[in-house]
């Protein structure tokens, strides 16, 4: 337990300077918290085929990306991580038609405050699609903004669902490497 609780402490810290301008302690926090969102998803998605677990954690990482001013610095961050996660886990399995119902109840505290402008993080996100290829800014948007599956963002653009997935995990890995470099 006191492990788990120095692991937040870090990212914590981690988050509250990449929230700062701090791109290398974001790369850092990302990559922190990668195996445990990686767990939370497997245990949360058990029900979705293992191939689309990455594609998932894909999603999540790029919405930490993006929604990560919601956090509240004198929050815990590993509940914020884990709504998160399950909110994609969710609608993952939306995508695919099967019901999932969670009691708001287990949420109510770590759900984002609604904003009147819109969030920084939208507006970022359409600079940085701007700054790499169009057909991999078509993917990231179709999956991860637009909710739809790696197979339906290929199929708009001419691609098998294998070729998709590829390619939208090199278009985040570019979009990843944009991050770092916006935030030197």
């Amino acid at each position: 337990m006191e492990a788990r609780l120095q692991q937040d402490e870090v990212w914590e810290t981690l988050l509250a300077r990449a929230n700062d301008g701090d791109g290398a302690a974001f790369a850092r926090f990302l990559h922190l918290v990668t195996p445990t969102l990686r767990a939370v998803i497997r245990r949360r998605g058990d029900g979705l085929p293992p191939d689309q677990h990455e594609d998932v954690l894909q999603e999540v990482l790029l919405a930490i990306h993006l929604k990560r001013q919601t956090w509240r610095r004198e929050s815990p961050v590993r509940p914020w991580l884990y709504a998160l996660a399950r909110y994609k886990v969710v609608d993952a399995f939306r995508r695919r038609g099967r019901a999932v119902s969670l009691p708001i109840e287990d949420f109510a505290d770590v759900l984002p405050e609604e904003h009147v402008t819109p969030p920084l993080s939208d507006r970022d996100a359409e600079v940085m699609l701007g700054l790499i290829d169009s057909r991999s800014a078509i993917l990231v948007r179709a999956v991860a903004l637009d909710g739809k599956t790696a197979e339906e963002a290929g199929a708009a653009v001419g691609l098998t669902a294998g070729a998709a997935r590829v390619a939208l995990h090199r278009a985040m890995r570019r979009l990843s490497g944009v991050a770092e470099r916006m935030m030197k």
